[in-house]
This record gives C-alpha cells, sequence and structure tokens, in this order.
C-alpha cells in the first residue's frame, strides 16, 4: 500500500480543523462572520499546538525538494571576497591581489 505524503495529510487536517469548528459554531446559530473568524482562530490555534509533526515532515519534505540536489558552489563567493579584500571568508588558497592605494604612487 502506497504511504500518504505528509503535504496531503496535513492540508486534510488543516482543514479539518477548520471546518469542525465552524459547523459547530454554525450549528449554535452564531452570525456566519462571527463563526467564520472564531473557526479561523480555533483552527490556527488547535494547528499550531497539535500538528507540529505533520508540519515538520511537510517542512523537510519541501526543503529537500528545494535544496536537495544543489552542490555549494562558493567559487563566485571567493572570488567576490578576493576583490573586496574580505580574506575572512576565504580559504588559505586563494591569494588576494595586492593593490596599491592612490597615496603610493
Amino acid at each position: 500500500m502506497k504511504r500518504i505524503p505528509p503535504v496531503v495529510t496535513y492540508t486534510v487536517l488543516r482543514l479539518l480543523t477548520f471546518a469542525v469548528p465552524l459547523a459547530l459554531l454554525l450549528l449554535l446559530n452564531f452570525e456566519p462572520w462571527v463563526a467564520t473568524v472564531l473557526a479561523a482562530i480555533i483552527g490556527l490555534s488547535v494547528s499550531y499546538i497539535f500538528l507540529r509533526s505533520p508540519r515538520e515532515q511537510v517542512a523537510a519534505e519541501l526543503y529537500e525538494r528545494r535544496h536537495g540536489n544543489r552542490v555549494s558552489d562558493t567559487q563566485d563567493e571567493d572570488a567576490e571576497d578576493a576583490v573586496t579584500g574580505d580574506v575572512s571568508k576565504t580559504d588559505a588558497t586563494t591569494s588576494v591581489p595586492e593593490t596599491p592605494s592612490p597615496t603610493e604612487k
């Protein structure tokens, strides 16, 4: 059996945390706009407190999709650091070219 993706699980749970309080508040004859606002606040609070694990799984999955196969390329950053003279970020093999100051001519 195929596993349900975390993003689907999290989305369904978030929708339920809004829909269930909304239905209950509407059944209790609250004004529709008041019920909607209260249901949104309740849903946000409940999902923040109780849906931490699914939220973190979704965040990790999104991070992996965005950054998973990327190789960090600092060659461009090293070249910029060499030009600006910022040797604290460059490695030991990068040499900073000596540039004469305007008063040394």
